[in-house]
């Protein structure tokens, strides 16, 4: 009888657990035209229930450095051969979403061949410079804000010229909106 009971608990427990993976989000939309997402269907008022779609992840970058290795000395008659960088972000992938969060995720490159001395890597968001330019090939971006962003990654020499440039990757960053309204 007591086995049975906690069979039946059990069951009731693990039935409860998987419906709170469950989430309903309601769009409502005010006399005014505005526009709010809530967990709750509001109190009054017509409202639409809102297809989820999977939420993307992305696996953790390789934090391994990217080696460096010796360019051949100046003056040298190979000094006229430019190295020929290939590089690429490999994570996140291009039309990524970055889930509601705080707006924080990292970026990894691959590089052909290692960096060379001399030579580092400068991430562009948007276009503008995120940080100093380095020679890992991973960065960890936060507080990024909502909204569409293009990643590009630059090998860059020690004067900040590019010598090679990635492709841009769009990423769409979800973050958490501030329209509250008074329910009282």
């Amino acid at each position: 009888m007591v086995t049975d009971m906690r069979k039946i608990l059990l069951l009731c427990t693990l039935l409860l657990v998987s419906q709170l993976g469950i989430a309903q989000i309601y769009k409502t939309t005010d006399a005014q035209g505005n526009v709010s997402y809530s967990d709750s269907p509001p109190a009054s008022g017509p409202s639409e229930q809102v297809e989820l779609r999977q939420t993307n992840s992305t696996p953790a970058p390789d934090m391994t450095a990217a080696p460096v290795s010796e360019l051949p000395a100046q003056g040298s008659d190979d000094d006229s051969m430019a190295i020929d960088y290939k590089v690429a972000i490999a994570s996140p992938a291009n039309e990524t979403t970055i889930p509601m969060g705080p707006g924080n995720f990292p970026v990894s490159v691959s590089l052909e061949p290692a960096l060379q001395q001399g030579a580092l890597l400068q991430l562009y968001v948007d276009g503008s410079p995120s940080g100093s330019p380095q020679s890992s090939n991973s960065w960890g971006l936060t507080n990024v804000f909502r909204g569409a962003h293009d990643l590009t990654v630059a090998v860059v020499d020690t004067q900040g010229n590019p010598l090679a440039e990635s492709s841009a990757v769009r990423v769409y960053v979800l973050r958490p909106s501030v329209n509250f309204k008074n329910r009282n």
